[in-house]
C-alpha cells in the first residue's frame, strides 16, 4: 500500500508517535516529596496507570477527559492525582502538589523525542507536505512541542481539550484537516493507537497508518516517508 502523490498533508499523534515520557514516574515522585509525599517510583506508576484506566472507562466514544471536566484540564489532572492516592491509601497532597506537576509536565525535560522524530518533520517540511499534530491532549500541547524545538516544522497543533471531542471521534481529525487547510482525504494521519489513531482517522476520511513494531502498518516514525510524495 502507497498513497505517494495523492497526499498534501501529515498529521501525526503526540504521545508514543512524536513524544515519549520515560520519567513520568520520577518526577511524581520527585515533585509529591517536596510536598510531604514519599512514595516508590514502582507505586507510582502502578497507582497512576489504575487510576488513569478508571477515568478512561467512564468516558463516552469521543468525550474528552479534559474537556469535559467542569474545572478543565487541571480539575482532571487534580482527580487522578487525588485517585492515585487513594489506591496507594496515601493522603492526597493538596492542590499546590498539583499546580506543581502541572507546570513541570510542560517543560522540555520532562519528555523525550521518539525514534525519528526530528529527521521525519524535518523531511516532511522539506517535501512540502503541511503537518499537524491531532492528538488527545490537554492545551498545553503546543507549548511542550514549542519547548522542545518541535514547533517549527508543524502548521498546526489540534488538541481535544481545544475541539471538545477526543480521537477516535470525526471531529478532532476534521479539525486538523481545517487547520491545514485540506480535504481528508488528501491528508494522512499516524498513530501508535489502532483505534483511536488508525480506524478513527479512516472513519473521518483520512488515509492512516499505525505505528506499532509488533503488528502495525509501519514498525518505525521513519517508514512514514516511503508513503509520501517526494
Amino acid at each position: 500500500m502507497r498513497f505517494l502523490l495523492k497526499l498534501r498533508g501529515v498529521s501525526l499523534d503526540a504521545t508514543g508517535t512524536l513524544i515519549a515520557c520515560p520519567r513520568r514516574g520520577d518526577i511524581y515522585a520527585e515533585v509529591l516529596a517536596r510536598h510531604g509525599l514519599e512514595l516508590a517510583v514502582a507505586d507510582i506508576e502502578r497507582g497512576f496507570l489504575t487510576a488513569w484506566k478508571e477515568f478512561e472507562c467512564r468516558l463516552a466514544r469521543g468525550e474528552d477527559r479534559y474537556n469535559s471536566h467542569p474545572n478543565g484540564a487541571r480539575g482532571f489532572w487534580g482527580d487522578l492525582l487525588d485517585r492515585m492516592c487513594l489506591l496507594l491509601e496515601r493522603e492526597a497532597p493538596g492542590p499546590f502538589a498539583t499546580a506543581e506537576l502541572f507546570a513541570r509536565f510542560e517543560r522540555a525535560d520532562a519528555w523525550e523525542l521518539r525514534p525519528g522524530c526530528r529527521k521525519v518533520l524535518s523531511e516532511l517540511r522539506h517535501r512540502g507536505l503541511r503537518v499537524a499534530v491531532t492528538s488527545n491532549w490537554d492545551r498545553r500541547l503546543p507549548r511542550v512541542l514549542a519547548n522542545l524545538g518541535l514547533g517549527r516544522y508543524l502548521d498546526a497543533v489540534v488538541c481535544s481539550e481545544e475541539v471538545g471531542s477526543a480521537k477516535p471521534a470525526e471531529p478532532i481529525f476534521l479539525a486538523a484537516c481545517e487547520e491545514l487547510e485540506l480535504q481528508p482525504a488528501s491528508v494522512l494521519h499516524v498513530g501508535d493507537a489502532k483505534i483511536e489513531d488508525r480506524e478513527g482517522a479512516l472513519a473521518a476520511g483520512l488515509k492512516a497508518l499505525w505505528l506499532d513494531p509488533a503488528q502495525g502498518d509501519i514498525g518505525s516514525l521513519d517508514e512514514v516517508l516511503d508513503y509520501l510524495p517526494k
